[in-house]
């Protein structure tokens, strides 16, 4: 009964702090908090429900960014500024399954820093929702992956994705930030504002 009585009060707790818009859990929650069968298409209620209100959402996204302001100042290396913005964002929001940058390298679409499970390591040319962010230099939110054309699955539980274009100083576009997530709809215009802001910060 007592160990019962542990886990509810502990699940109570982790939920709380996310829900309140708290950042601070420990590397070794991250497994609590978002843990394999979270992933399924049907995730259990208490995960289903974690996500915090716009508003919430709002103010983390802002916290992330000022702390990024912050910590991309301290090295000009293009791959290490972006794994940092990735490490970041993966591990503070629940709705995202897999977190990291698309290049373009001589006309292909190559992975970059990520975090999640393993990725396509080159996107076929001109299909799929990054190559869509890419080719037409803008933001795409799309709420069920498996409705978009030529939706390129690197992992059959992906449901919904965003991407973000990333520009060079020339303003030509140079790669994408891509995040999946596990549910359908999961990305909203706050995300799409505040990932928007985050990117250009590189």
């Amino acid at each position: 009964m007592i160990f019962f009585l542990y886990i509810f009060f502990s699940f109570a707790i982790i939920k709380m702090a996310l829900l309140c818009g708290l950042e601070g859990a420990p590397t070794f929650l991250v497994p609590i908090i978002n843990p394999p069968f979270a992933d399924t298409a049907r995730p259990f209620f208490f995960w289903r429900n974690m996500m915090p209100s716009p508003d919430k959402l709002a103010q983390r996204y802002q916290r992330i960014h000022r702390q990024l302001q912050d910590l991309l100042t301290k090295c000009n290396e293009p791959v290490a500024r972006m794994s940092t913005v990735i490490a970041l964002l993966h591990h503070k929001f629940p709705h995202y399954f897999w977190t990291g940058f698309y290049l373009l390298k001589k006309g292909d679409l190559l992975v970059g820093p990520y975090q999640g499970p393993v990725a396509c390591q080159v996107l076929e040319r001109e299909k799929g929702v990054c190559w869509a962010g890419v080719l037409k230099e803008e933001t795409i939110v799309v709420p069920d992956v498996h409705k978009f054309p030529g939706h390129i699955a690197c992992d059959g539980r992906s449901k919904s994705e965003i991407v973000v274009p990333l520009f060079a100083a020339d303003g030509t576009v140079k790669g994408v930030l891509d995040v999946d997530s596990t549910q359908l709809n999961a990305f909203s215009a706050v995300d799409k504002l505040w990932l928007e802001k985050i990117v250009a910060l590189l």
